[in-house]
């Protein structure tokens, strides 16, 4: 692991941008793959969406991680607050002003929400996992160490190092790498059937939830918060309650209007 790919006068050019900057990329291609594949043309706005939610989500995760994760440090650093390039970026946060600039964006282009949603969710999970490469190659969103003569050994220039020093730690952003990827799976194969519009989504943010609380367990990088939770695991408990619960609302909503349909019919 090396966090630089080289240096242009003083300014180091990390793996850590790179990678965020593909995860963007590919989940907009993808993205676009489908909702061309679709057929209903919305992919000829994906691009201009894509540079959209990008910035904000960058603002959103930024933000996210600055004040429910790492406080502690940047109150007394405030200047460093923009310095993004250094890693410190929350997906949850990303996700949710993401989501918010997306449904205006949509609703300007008069373009469903739900349909659309739906459509490029797979792509989404997609760009988180090329995503935890880039933590994985910056040092950052680290597991605790394990204790045992196995782990991680992260080089002296990482976060990870400077918080456990040469300690094994779990590989908690290559697990959720992994994850990511399995969730892509099952995405795609939910798709394959017939199902509520929205519901696609849903299961994105469920599935995305249990990944992430189970996850945290692991994770080092910072502690609890409250009810010998952290702040993620908050998030994710929340995020999960609120999309099972729009999950199971627009199922049976969908077989209600089935139902109806069929009496219609006959």
């Amino acid at each position: 692991m090396h966090q630089y790919v080289t240096f242009i006068g003083g300014f180091p050019i990390r793996f850590y941008g790179i990678f965020f900057s593909l995860g963007i990329i590919f989940g907009c291609i993808m993205a676009y793959y489908f909702l061309k594949k679709d057929g209903r043309g919305w992919h000829e706005c994906m691009f201009d969406l894509g540079l959209t939610i990008a910035f904000v989500g960058i603002i959103g995760g930024r933000l996210w991680d600055v004040f429910f994760f790492d406080w502690d440090y940047y109150h007394n650093h405030l200047l460093e607050i923009p310095y993004v390039w250094q890693g410190g970026m929350a997906i949850q946060g990303g996700v949710i002003f993401a989501c918010v600039a997306g449904y205006i964006f949509l609703k300007k282009r008069h373009i469903p929400v739900l349909p659309f949603a739906d459509i490029i969710a797979p792509a989404i999970i997609f760009g988180q996992a090329i995503g935890r490469i880039a933590n994985f190659m910056n040092g950052d969103a680290f597991g605790h160490p394990t204790g045992a003569d196995f782990g991680i050994l992260y080089p002296s220039t990482t976060l990870a190092y400077h918080t456990y020093g040469a300690q094994p730690l779990w590989p908690a952003e290559v697990w959720e790498c992994q994850g990511d990827l399995i969730i892509l799976g099952l995405l795609l194969w939910y798709s394959c059937f017939k199902h509520a519009r929205g519901t696609t989504f849903c299961l994105y943010i469920m599935l995305y939830s249990l990944l992430r609380f189970f996850l945290e367990n692991f994770r080092g990088d910072y502690g609890t918060l409250a009810l010998g939770l952290k702040s993620a695991q908050l998030t994710a408990l929340a995020g999960f309650v609120a999309a099972t619960a729009v999950f199971i609302f627009f199922s049976i909503k969908y077989r209600k209007d089935r139902t109806e349909e069929v009496k219609e019919n006959q």
